[in-house]
């Protein structure tokens, strides 16, 4: 109060600056809050994705086991062809929107793994990981800390929890040569992921970007080319050659011939400069999005500059010219790739095409 008037706030003020991203989309969320959001299934999507990418090294294969009568299995990563009946780890997506997993959440879980491999229907897991957006509560983390009290734990609340929650046809007791079985197990394979391990192995995936936004890391500086030309780029290579024969209307043999004529070496050195950006993109696209966004690049570029290929030149050196020209000028607005490509990856790019013959350069 002042002066027998209530003092009135100012409205609140925006941002100085606000991006078109901002008007478009709102503030961004942390991948740890938008994994808050996702439904059981997205959860066991995005858990999927993060062991078949981050954790390939491990696995022959991972599978997503899904539906009514999954027998305890969810995400399972199999190191070897044996698959169920050789070493697998298992990876348990239990998703609750308010809380962590509880002991009761996971004594259920836990006593499918043990009652299917004793039946035979599959070996008991090598790991066993409770992966949860909002983690495992701080009892269970103390079971899951000491083998030991986690079973004891289990047998102690199996009638309670677990006796008649394995199957649907009727009630499993915990006793005589089932009993025997559970107190000889391993439980130290029985452990938890949090989300946050998730996310920070997943920055390495191909679909981060794609998945959480945040925009593409940097890319690494590109080298320059080798002194000499390799294998792997004799095709594009013997195009420009030829294309420079036709411009001078003389064979010109190799490489090496080119140092007679200056302007011509540079633009050589030039191109080869540019084949290497292109192929160092396609390595930073191979781990940084999703398979396929390189390779429509590419074929964005190709169907932007094939009418200009094709058209009538006074020979092939000015066709190339051209033809770049035309790439670098093309308006693409819609590949993930596009925000951190440079002029050289498109001149590039038209030499991978060359490389691959869907550009010639020289008609004849």
């Amino acid at each position: 109060m002042n002066d027998g008037f209530m003092e009135v706030s100012p409205p609140p003020t925006p941002p100085v600056q606000v991006t078109a991203d901002q008007v478009l989309h709102g503030p961004s969320i942390p991948p740890q809050q938008r994994i808050q959001l996702y439904s059981a299934d997205e959860w066991e999507g995005f858990v999927q994705e993060w062991a078949h990418f981050c954790l390939k090294s491990r696995y022959v294969q991972v599978q997503r086991f899904s539906g009514a009568g999954d027998k305890g299995i969810d995400i399972v990563g199999f190191a070897d062809n044996a698959k169920l009946l050789g070493v697998w780890d298992n990876y348990q997506c239990k998703r609750f929107l308010n809380h962590a997993v509880y002991p009761s959440d996971a004594w259920p879980e836990i006593g499918k793994i043990l009652w299917y491999s004793f039946n035979g229907d599959y070996r008991a897991p090598r790991r066993y990981y409770f992966v949860v957006p909002r983690g495992v509560g701080t009892t269970l983390a103390g079971y899951l800390a000491n083998a030991s009290k986690l079973k004891n734990a289990l047998v102690e609340n199996w009638d309670k929890f677990v006796r008649s929650a394995i199957t649907e046809t009727g009630e499993i007791p915990l006793e005589g040569h089932f009993l025997k079985y559970v107190q000889n197990f391993d439980f130290s394979i029985f452990d938890s992921k949090t989300a946050l391990q998730l996310i920070e192995d997943h920055r390495g995936c191909p679909c981060h970007a794609v998945r959480f936004g945040g925009g593409l890391p940097g890319r690494p500086i590109v080298p320059p080319p080798p002194a000499t030309v390799t294998p792997e780029e004799s095709r594009y290579v013997e195009q420009l050659l030829g294309a420079y024969g036709e411009h001078l209307k003389q064979p010109v043999a190799s490489t090496a011939a080119l140092k007679t004529w200056p302007k011509l070496d540079s633009h050589f050195n030039r191109q080869r400069e540019a084949f290497y950006h292109a192929e160092s993109l396609r390595v930073f696209a191979r781990d940084s999005v999703p398979a396929g966004t390189f390779q429509t690049l590419q074929n964005d570029i190709h169907i932007g500059v094939i009418d200009v290929c094709d058209s009538e030149h006074v020979d092939g050196f000015e066709r190339v010219k051209r033809v770049t020209q035309a790439a670098r000028e093309l308006q693409l607005t819609a590949n993930a790739l596009l925000a951190c490509t440079k002029p050289q990856d498109r001149d590039g790019i038209c030499h991978q095409l060359a490389n691959e013959d869907r550009l010639i350069w020289t008609k004849s």
